[in-house]
């Protein structure tokens, strides 16, 4: 099945179900590769400072690196997706991804290895601010919630595919070069699978390019009520100032804290869940609980993908931030706990934390208007990704210098945060068309 938007014509039920389910897939790619990016550095961090000879200080940047580029490429793949279209950003951030990850073959410095980590972490921001809206303005109503928050399912496949690669190849003995090198298999097959992807009908219909668009959405989208919502796209020129206009502030807070108080505590644990849990007792089982923290993970977000068209995006975001703050709570103050009820908490933690996140893919591509959805979401996930940074390059700082028990309670407190604007801030959007809710103000 090919995608040639020139000649384009009206496809049976069929072919647009297969349409859909392919371009699905493809976008959670990219959510996959950015969770096996993130995830793999976990697993040979130790060998990098080994054999680089770097300081705590330097293993926290290295693994912050893809993260601070991930803040630049968010608002940058925005921007070029707004004003340059969907399509052309879709495949180029892919090819700019499968160079970055070549190259980590041949590093042989700290400093080459994090700006290649940086620049990878560029092409995966640019991803967020450009798949996520393609998705969000080709779904229909009734499923966009299930499609967009499967990349959130992929993410974190990737994170748990990652450690047990890594893992399995540290046991023979591998380079950690030839690890984190494993990111090219799977980018370069994504690469081809987006080649011929059309471009989104409601960003060619607020260029207006009305006769393009129509001809896509009449051959590619499902429902007649979802093309027909099309229509009413206005052409209209997005500018950055916009997010924080009376219009959509709200809509840009909540997307942006939201985001940062959801991610923030996760990579700090999880990305190095193995000597966390280590210094909490379980010793040896250390690995095996960091595998099953990630695992517990993915099973939440799944959960979330499942409930989230018939119950709603609130109940799926608020309570599950109370709880992760609760646990976090009890790991800090009840220092004396035996180790497997630390990690029950740490499960519950991730399994909690898992289902609020995969409303961090929803959100972003449903409250803001087509000319502000790629810059719209590029900026929260730079705001996502600062929290991600810095968590991650503090933490082994903090578990270090300040104790185990206020590091967990400062994670408690940005849990507790994020709740708080959630539940002033976060609107019910299931069901409803992009155009309802852009326009409700």
């Amino acid at each position: 099945m090919t995608y040639n938007s020139v000649a384009d014509t009206p496809r049976s039920s069929v072919d647009r179900k297969r349409f859909l389910i392919r371009l699905t897939i493809v976008v959670a790619g990219g959510m996959f590769i950015d969770g096996y990016v993130l995830g793999i550095v976990g697993t040979v961090i130790g060998a990098i400072t080994t054999d680089l000879d770097m300081s705590v200080y330097g293993e926290g940047l290295i693994g912050a690196a893809a993260l601070i580029g991930i803040f630049a490429g968010g608002p940058l793949g925005g921007w070029a997706a707004d004003k340059f279209g969907r399509k052309p950003m879709f495949t180029i951030d892919l090819a700019m991804f499968v160079v970055g990850s070549v190259l980590q073959f041949f590093v042989d410095s700290s400093w080459q290895l994090f700006v290649v980590r940086l620049l990878m972490g560029v092409a995966i921001g640019a991803e967020y601010s450009i798949s996520w809206p393609l998705m969000a303005e080709f779904a229909p109503a009734r499923l966009r919630g299930r499609c967009l928050s499967f990349a959130e399912v992929a993410w974190y496949i990737g994170f748990v595919v990652a450690f047990v690669v890594g893992f399995a190849l540290t046991a023979l003995d591998a380079d950690w070069r030839v690890i984190l090198g494993t990111s090219t298999v799977p980018a370069v097959i994504l690469f081809f699978g987006r080649l011929g992807v059309p471009e989104s009908p409601r960003w060619l219909m607020s260029k207006g390019r009305v006769e393009e668009a129509r001809r896509i959405a009449d051959t590619w989208i499902e429902d007649q009520a979802d093309r027909a919502d099309i229509t009413g796209e206005q052409q209209r020129q997005g500018t950055f100032r916009m997010l924080f206009s009376s219009r959509y502030w709200r809509a840009t807070t909540f997307i942006s804290v939201f985001w940062f108080c959801t991610v923030t505590p996760y990579f700090a644990i999880a990305t190095f869940s193995a000597s966390v849990l280590a210094h909490y007792g379980l010793g040896e089982d250390g690995l095996v609980g960091a595998i099953g923290v990630n695992g517990v993970a993915l099973l939440g977000v799944v959960v979330s993908c499942l409930l989230i068209e018939r119950i709603g995006r609130r109940k799926l975001t608020i309570p599950q931030q109370w709880v992760c703050a609760a646990v976090l709570v009890v790991i800090a103050l009840w220092a004396s706990a035996p180790p497997l009820v630390v990690l029950g908490c740490f499960l519950v933690f991730a399994f909690a934390n898992a289902m609020c996140t995969a409303l961090t893919g929803v959100y972003p591509g449903e409250v803001l208007p087509t000319e502000l959805r790629g810059i719209g979401t590029g900026f929260a996930t730079a705001i996502s990704r600062v929290g991600a940074a810095i968590g991650t390059f503090l933490f082994p700082w903090s578990m270090q210098d300040l104790g185990a028990g206020t590091t967990m309670l400062v994670a408690a407190g940005i849990c507790v945060v994020g709740a708080l604007v959630s539940q002033a801030l976060a609107p019910e959007t299931a069901g409803r068309t992009l155009t309802e809710i852009s326009t409700e103000r």
